[in-house]
């Protein structure tokens, strides 16, 4: 259902949806208590007054709360999705329906109606762009230039759309500041490890419905996010493989207790293949010929093209749906292997993402990032930006509240000992 008004315009699947999606943002809203305190202040400053926003995310429950906390800040905001599978169809008709909030997002929408609202959000002339993947900034920069003049600037969640960034720095196109939000501590060692940790698996499992206990599943990348999915899975009783190409990364997978291998071994021994690199063709033609017949892949690394899905489909006389996301490739060599969610997030294609007490530091880091871009627009170089370590630490301070827990602060006398290099041992 698509709608133009005067004031806004939306392309959702069914308004109709509208009460179940408030019912399940206000749930989740109350594993949010960070930026429930945000938007309770934002509601008061007001510090996003006047500011155009376009938040290209994924369309959950969670995205709905970091919604409502700009709108609360003053923003005009626009939202679309990052991904033709993440869309919670009912939370896109409930932020349109009950909170006035433009969505252009569908489930299952193709990847020509994907870019089609890329182009649409862009004609709001936006003053922030909130990017997951970094494709609104590229599109923009490659399509509308023009609109770089009234950037104030972006801020991206994900690993790969900072890489994407750094490569336009390196390339001199990125003529704003860019907040990598995905870099504060509050996001990687939280959302990356134990968000994707759990919602991979848990969207494997409903995919799937198969015991994890006993066979092997290989993590292919050790970031935050693989350490998570290891994590997890040996925690469910898999014995866990992991593939890198960091050597650094490697031994520490290894001093963790797991098996490390290269890929083209780990494929021949592999029940179960995870994904989580934001690289591309991680998983390639010679890795799906070498796997055991029935082997599951999957990724949960931000674009689909870490599996070279494309090979696989050459490589097989047939694609069968057997369940709901998942396909089995029949092979010509006789041998099959499974997809989940056509290779895209298997967290948000299958399951409902990551949990709202996660993403509740995640978007805190959005929002606060967002005011930063305000606060200091036209201080910040052109370029990639952190947030400041003390927004960081309030954040990790405000959850620790929330949860009930109390730690210490540093005496006077110790932090006069950590200023002064002139004290030493003690007679």
């Amino acid at each position: 259902m698509a709608k133009e008004g005067i004031s806004m315009q939306y392309d959702i699947k069914d308004i109709n949806l509208a009460p179940q999606g408030k019912q399940r943002i206000e749930w989740a809203d109350r594993e949010m208590p960070v930026l429930r305190l945000i938007r309770e202040r934002f509601e008061a400053e007001k510090p996003l007054a006047g500011i155009k926003l376009l938040a290209c995310a994924h369309i959950t429950t969670e995205t709905a709360n970091l919604a409502r906390t700009l709108q609360a800040g003053g923003a005009e905001s626009v939202l679309i999705a990052s991904n033709p599978l993440s869309t919670q169809d009912d939370v896109a008709a409930s932020l349109v329906a009950d909170w006035n909030i433009p969505v252009m997002a569908m489930k299952g929408e193709s990847t020509e109606t994907y870019m089609r609202h890329v182009r649409a959000a862009l004609d709001t002339d936006p003053n922030i762009i909130i990017d997951d993947g970094s494709d609104v900034v590229a599109t923009m920069l490659k399509e509308k230039p023009e609109l770089a003049k009234t950037i104030i600037g972006s801020t991206e969640e994900t690993t790969t759309g900072i890489v994407r960034l750094e490569a336009m720095v390196k390339a001199g196109v990125l003529n704003f500041p860019a907040m990598a939000v995905n870099n504060a501590q509050t996001k990687h060692f939280f959302d990356n490890r134990y968000g994707t940790g759990q919602s991979t698996l848990d969207g494997v499992i409903r995919a799937t419905n198969i015991l994890l206990a006993g066979k092997t599943l290989v993590t292919v990348g050790y970031g935050w996010c693989g350490k998570g999915v290891a994590m997890r899975a040996r925690g469910l009783g898999a014995n866990v493989v992991v593939t890198e190409v960091d050597p650094i990364k490697a031994i520490e997978a290894v001093m963790d207790g797991f098996r490390v291998l290269p890929m083209s071994e780990a494929a021949q021994v592999g029940d179960f293949f995870i994904t989580v690199t934001g690289n591309r063709h991680v998983i390639d033609r010679e890795h799906f010929a070498a796997m055991k017949d029935g082997a599951i892949v999957c990724n949960s690394g931000h674009f689909d093209l870490e599996l070279n899905l494309t090979a696989l489909r050459e490589m097989s006389n047939e694609v069968a749906q057997r369940r709901p996301f998942v396909e089995e490739y029949l092979g010509k060599n006789g041998k099959s292997v499974i997809v989940l969610g056509e290779g895209r997030l298997v967290n948000l294609a299958a399951a409902e993402g990551h949990p709202a007490s996660v993403m509740d530091m995640s978007f805190a880091n959005q929002a606060l990032s967002a005011e930063y871009l305000v606060k200091n627009q036209g201080k910040l170089n052109a370029g990639v930006h952190v947030l400041p370590k003390e927004v960081d630490q309030e954040i990790a301070g405000l959850k620790l509240r929330a949860m009930g827990v109390r730690i210490d602060e540093l005496t006077p006398e110790m932090v006069e000992y950590m200023n002064s290099w002139e004290t030493g041992t003690e007679e």
